[in-house]
């Protein structure tokens, strides 16, 4: 990679972390968000698709967002201003993003294990996808914690894929987003956990030196370090914090701009609260080496769906969907910083603006 190339790349990931600020996920595929719309009774077409991502579009949240991961749909798609989304969220300071996996597959030889598909199209499909106005990729891997699980192939070919990508995105002037997902599901403890996501995110620095990616041009999408969803001790936000910087300690070099949390099936709540623990707690042992910030995807829309279709219902005032996801996006931001304060957005009702509600967490809004 030249100089100049690096450089730009270099810019557009600082601007990603700058400090309050986090990445909307919107890039669920055309089947992952179809359950959510049918589950709240709506179709499962491009145009319900199109209105619901817009209402995050242009809900005013360049103040909290500084990228948007789109799905390769909604990237072409316009407003119903007819303005392009990419235009939508440009003018907001928020720099357009995309999905550029084309899911998981089974991994062979490695039975309930997984690798991630598109490598072969994906120089093509991101130099595409830079034309169309996008900045940053990502590229999610998914590894399960079993009894015997994850196996050292399935951690050594994700960590491999995910620093090819890596190499190719920045090779196509896009900065990556790397996504090494331990899934939430299952039943073990946060000793595990750690010991898990620390096994992994080794094997992915790893593998990024050896590809030559420039890692000041890249971020990290990890899940925090918590027990599984079905354990039968859970953790403190304390505990999770604790155990999650110091796996970040002993893995991630602090070359790297920004780790930003996937909140993967945790509630709109609990991902800002552990959000906020992990951020205070870095600044109690000065130990923020990289922006400690969020990449969010169900965390900030559940609610702003179930206001949008209580809008479309007539059950609602025109406009509170965008306004809770405005709100919701300030709380992580302020999560961010170490500077939440509740109530969250997602559990409170009637009374003042949410955004006004909200809008005292930031000095710069």
């Amino acid at each position: 990679m030249e100089d100049g190339e690096s450089s730009g790349l270099r810019e557009v990931a600082s601007r990603l972390t700058a400090p309050g600020k986090g990445i909307l996920a919107s890039d669920e595929s055309t089947g992952t968000i179809g359950k959510r719309l049918e589950k709240a009774g709506l179709q499962n077409n491009e145009e319900i698709r199109k209105a619901y991502r817009e209402q995050f579009y242009t809900a005013g949240i360049g103040c909290s967002i500084s990228g948007a991961i789109l799905f390769k749909e909604t990237l072409a798609q316009n407003s119903s201003q007819d303005i392009p989304f990419v235009d939508c969220l440009t003018r907001q300071a928020v720099l357009p993003g995309i999905k550029v996996d084309q899911g998981l597959a089974p991994l062979e030889g490695c039975e309930g294990e997984t690798s991630t598909r598109g490598l072969e199209s994906l120089e093509a499909e991101c130099r595409a996808y830079r034309k169309q106005g996008a900045r940053f990729c990502k590229w999610r891997a998914a590894l399960r914690i079993g009894d015997s699980t994850p196996s050292q192939k399935a951690i050594d070919v994700n960590a491999q894929q995910l620093a090819q990508y890596a190499a190719i995105a920045q090779a196509c002037d896009l900065v990556p987003i790397v996504e090494p997902e331990i899934l939430i599901d299952g039943d073990y403890d946060i000793h595990r956990s750690s010991s898990v996501s620390q096994e992994v995110f080794q094997a992915c620095v790893a593998q990024l030196w050896r590809h030559n990616v420039d890692l000041e041009a890249t971020l990290l999408k990890p899940m925090m370090v918590m027990p599984g969803a079905d354990a039968s001790s859970k953790a403190s936000p304390e505990d999770v914090a604790q155990a999650t910087l110091d796996v970040l300690r002993r893995c991630i070099p602090p070359a790297i701009p920004g780790v930003m949390f996937l909140s993967g099936g945790l509630s709109e709540e609990e991902a800002t609260v552990y959000l906020d623990s992990i951020n205070k707690l870095a600044l109690q042992q000065e130990s923020r080496h990289w922006a400690l910030s969020f990449s969010f995807g169900r965390a900030l829309q559940a609610s702003v769906l179930k206001l949008w279709v209580a809008e479309r219902e007539g059950n609602a005032p025109a406009g509170k969907s965008k306004e809770m996801a405005s709100a919701i996006a300030a709380a992580n931001a302020a999560a961010s910083l170490g500077q939440y304060v509740g109530p969250h957005p997602s559990i409170t009702s009637g009374g003042a603006s949410l955004r006004e509600t909200y809008r005292g967490w930031r000095t710069d809004v």
